[in-house]
């Protein structure tokens, strides 16, 4: 049975009926539904209190729950939210005062009454209504059931949980065991600002990035992360325990801002759960779980929550450095520095239906099956994540057409220098206006970005960011012309063969590897990024690498691609990754 859209049980809507139909005050109402149930304020005014009277009345008011998952509310089903509890009271956690900011349908409300004793007080905010009213429900329905179990002052606020006022809980209860505890929504800022909700917090770059990061996506955030930091940082300072569903990268990002953030939380615990059993969603989520009031703690401990034994997994700061696994990092922790090269991301345009072509019996055709007549200059090959699979690729499969050599620079010249080309798209400029990232507005026609000087470069090295194959490809030129990499994956560029493969020789050592491994997040949306691979320090895998090692694999590589190898320029290569300074100092010494 659905009461305002809220799940209702007979019972509950039978013992409504039985004390509301002779009450004509919602006050006197409030105060009947307080003895029976510890919730504060069940009733805002007369006129909610005769509207639920008068749909009690009817019998079958069935209506159908809409679907909010775009919203990212994934409800704690009761099995879970219990086991939860229980795990909690497992711990010999005890709270006083219960606080669930996103409290939905309230099970995480029902299963605290049923598993912890000593409770005083609940609070939980919702901002949708009918849940609002099932949580009500749930309570009283809790309470017909255990009539003779403790009764907790609760007040369930019907509001918004960026405008509910949570300072003003910790100042009153600044003495009491708290346990803030909850599944907050599983959805972005900029996903529930195209939902135009208004489920949103004042200042949605709340990490402050600046610039290009603000614009490409650092400013969007995981709204679960907002609300878990403002819970940490209201209740801190108060002792007490925290726990929070949430995603993966919600966890990992509170841990890596921790080494920022400082603040007074301990025994961080991931404990994973199965998504696709309890939501029956494909996201990789977990409980987080911290103590509050303690001395700050860097890394956190990763556990199983079905089998709930020790810990197999530690991740967070060993020094200033941020792992993925503390205890394998330990032992390839010497290469982790500062790459001599600088790793770049790959070509982006956004226009791929019109930009990327493939070879049919000799001619272009476009993503549009458009056959179409280019000149050649402008025209290059590229790869793309899935398309690195071997050691060395001199040869593509898709091309594209790059308008600049570097970001910025004025594209009239393909006007005058490569009519066929420009006459090409110009008759799609609508697909290049409709692109939809900002990085393009107030730039010149046909803008890519990207691009630059390395991208130029006849032999590159790359990785797939996108992929969790931790592998390395050697690029070579294609009819003598360099090939580009788009935008999933990551580069560094060579004038000279040698270097390339020296360089490719240590980034696929099982030291790199397994340096990386320790790094690297395997439910990362990517895998690698620049930041990670800025920390692969060459010199330092270069200086201890085993001299016999190389030259197998040289060997092998000029016998399986007929490449003519030598490490002839092997102190070469050591000589430019030193830095500047060291190499001064070397010739006075």
């Amino acid at each position: 049975m659905k009461v305002f859209e809220a799940n209702i049980t007979y019972q509950v809507a039978d013992f409504l009926n039985d004390n509301l139909k002779n009450i004509v005050s919602y006050e006197k109402a409030n105060q009947k539904m307080y003895y029976a149930s510890g919730i504060l304020h069940f009733f805002d005014n007369n006129e909610e209190m005769e509207t639920l009277k008068e749909v009690l009345s009817i019998t079958h008011m069935i209506i159908e729950e809409p679907d909010r998952a775009e919203y990212g509310d994934f409800q704690t089903n009761p099995y879970l939210a219990n086991k939860v509890a229980a795990h909690l009271a497992s711990k010999n956690i005890s709270p006083e005062i219960v606080i669930e900011p996103t409290c939905g349908k309230g099970n995480f409300i029902i299963s605290s009454l049923y598993n912890f004793k000593n409770i005083k007080n609940i609070f939980g905010v919702e901002i949708y209504k009918p849940y609002v009213w099932e949580t009500k429900f749930s309570i009283i329905d809790f309470f017909l059931i255990n009539p003779n179990r403790n009764k907790p002052e609760i007040s369930i606020a019907h509001c918004n949980v960026f405008d509910y006022d949570f300072q003003q809980i910790a100042k009153r209860y600044s003495k009491k065991d708290i346990l803030v505890i909850g599944n907050p929504p599983w959805v972005t800022n900029s996903k529930l600002g195209s939902l135009n909700s208004t489920n949103l917090p004042n200042k949605t770059n709340f990490k402050n990035h600046s610039g290009l990061d603000a614009i490409t996506g650092k400013g969007n955030f995981d709204i679960a992360e907002f609300i878990t930091l403002t819970m940490i940082e209201t209740f801190h300072n108060m002792n007490g325990h925290l726990l929070f569903l949430v995603k993966n990268s919600v966890i990992k990002n509170i841990v890596f801002d921790q080494n920022k953030n400082r603040y007074k939380i301990s025994s961080l615990e991931k404990q994973c759960i199965d998504s696709k059993k309890e939501f029956n969603v494909s996201v990789e989520a977990a409980l987080f779980y911290c103590q509050l009031n303690s001395n700050p703690a860097f890394y956190c401990e990763e556990f199983n929550f079905y089998e709930n034994k020790t810990w197999y997994l530690k991740f967070g700061w060993v020094s200033d450095k941020f792992v993925s696994n503390i205890d394998t990092y330990i032992h390839t922790k010497l290469i982790d520095g500062e790459c001599p090269f600088i790793w770049r991301q790959g070509l982006k345009h956004d226009c791929s239906s019109v930009m990327e072509l493939e070879k049919v019996n000799g001619q272009y055709m476009n993503g549009l099956n458009e056959e179409i007549k280019l000149e050649d200059d402008l025209v290059y090959g590229i790869l793309k994540s899935s398309d690195l699979k071997n050691n060395v690729i001199s040869q593509t499969r898709k091309f594209t057409i790059v308008t600049q050599k570097k970001v910025g620079q004025e594209t009239k010249y393909i006007k005058t220098e490569y009519p066929k080309t420009y006459q090409y798209l110009v008759e799609h400029l609508a697909n290049f206006d409709a692109r939809k990232s900002s990085i393009y507005h107030n730039k010149p026609l046909f803008s890519i970005f990207g691009i630059g000087d390395y991208s130029f470069k006849p032999y590159k090295v790359a990785i797939s960011g996108l992929y969790k194959t931790f592998h390395f490809t050697l690029i070579l030129p294609q009819d003598n012309k360099p090939v580009m990499l788009d935008d999933t994956c990551y580069l560094i560029g060579f004038d000279n063969i040698e270097f390339a493969v020296y360089s490719l020789v240590l980034l696929n050592s099982d030291t790199t590897m397994q340096f990386l491994q320790s790094v690297t997040f395997s439910d990362a949306k990517r895998t690698f990024t620049k930041d990670v691979l800025m920390r692969i320090d060459l010199l330092k895998i270069a200086i201890n690498i085993n001299k016999t090692y190389l030259q197998t694999e040289l060997e092998m590589l000029n016998k399986k691609y007929n490449l003519n190898l030598t490490l002839n320029l092997w102190d070469s290569f050591i000589n430019i990754m030193t830095p500047i300074n060291n190499r001064q100092m070397a010739l006075f010494a």
